[in-house]
Protein backbone atom coordinates (compact mmCIF):
# COMPACT_ATOMS: atom_id res chain seq x y z
CA UNK A 1 0.00 0.00 0.00
CA UNK A 2 1.30 3.42 -0.81
CA UNK A 3 0.99 6.55 1.50
CA UNK A 4 1.01 9.83 1.76
CA UNK A 5 0.54 12.12 4.88
CA UNK A 6 -0.09 15.83 4.43
CA UNK A 7 -0.76 18.20 7.30
CA UNK A 8 -3.47 20.30 6.81
CA UNK A 9 -4.46 24.08 8.18
CA UNK A 10 -7.76 25.35 9.61
CA UNK A 11 -9.22 21.77 10.56
CA UNK A 12 -11.25 22.28 13.67
CA UNK A 13 -13.76 19.87 14.28
CA UNK A 14 -15.56 16.46 13.01
CA UNK A 15 -17.18 18.36 9.87
CA UNK A 16 -14.03 19.29 8.80
CA UNK A 17 -12.96 16.36 8.37
CA UNK A 18 -15.70 15.38 6.75
CA UNK A 19 -15.07 17.47 4.38
CA UNK A 20 -11.82 16.66 3.84
CA UNK A 21 -12.62 12.91 3.55
CA UNK A 22 -14.99 13.19 1.17
CA UNK A 23 -13.27 14.96 -1.37
CA UNK A 24 -10.14 13.14 -1.15
CA UNK A 25 -12.22 9.57 -1.06
CA UNK A 26 -13.28 10.53 -5.03
CA UNK A 27 -9.96 10.64 -6.10
CA UNK A 28 -9.30 7.08 -8.53
CA UNK A 29 -7.27 4.78 -7.21
CA UNK A 30 -7.91 5.85 -3.12
CA UNK A 31 -8.22 3.09 -0.72
CA UNK A 32 -7.79 4.71 2.64
CA UNK A 33 -8.60 8.11 3.90
CA UNK A 34 -7.93 8.97 7.93
CA UNK A 35 -8.07 12.51 8.62
CA UNK A 36 -7.78 14.21 12.43
CA UNK A 37 -9.10 17.52 13.51
CA UNK A 38 -6.66 16.86 16.30
CA UNK A 39 -3.39 16.37 14.88
CA UNK A 40 -4.27 18.44 11.76
CA UNK A 41 -2.92 15.24 9.49
CA UNK A 42 -4.77 13.29 6.70
CA UNK A 43 -3.02 10.09 5.46
CA UNK A 44 -3.94 8.83 2.22
CA UNK A 45 -3.45 5.43 0.65
CA UNK A 46 -3.99 3.20 -2.16
CA UNK A 47 -2.74 0.33 -4.18
CA UNK A 48 -0.66 2.99 -6.40
CA UNK A 49 0.48 5.83 -5.67
CA UNK A 50 -1.28 9.20 -5.17
CA UNK A 51 0.08 12.45 -7.11
CA UNK A 52 0.26 15.25 -4.02
CA UNK A 53 -1.06 17.72 -6.61
CA UNK A 54 -4.33 15.65 -7.28
CA UNK A 55 -4.50 15.25 -3.13
CA UNK A 56 -3.72 19.28 -2.33
CA UNK A 57 -6.35 19.66 -5.40
CA UNK A 58 -8.98 18.06 -3.08
CA UNK A 59 -7.92 19.30 -0.04
CA UNK A 60 -8.25 22.85 -1.55
CA UNK A 61 -11.75 22.39 -3.09
CA UNK A 62 -13.12 21.47 0.39
CA UNK A 63 -11.94 24.57 2.04
CA UNK A 64 -8.69 23.79 3.33
CA UNK A 65 -4.71 24.17 2.96
CA UNK A 66 -2.12 21.52 3.31
CA UNK A 67 1.42 20.68 2.61
CA UNK A 68 2.85 17.39 1.74
CA UNK A 69 4.88 15.93 5.05
CA UNK A 70 5.65 12.29 4.21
Amino acid sequence: MNTSEYQVAGMRCGHCESAIRSEVAQIPGVATVAVSARTGRLLVAGSAPIDPTTVLGAIDEAGYQAVLVA
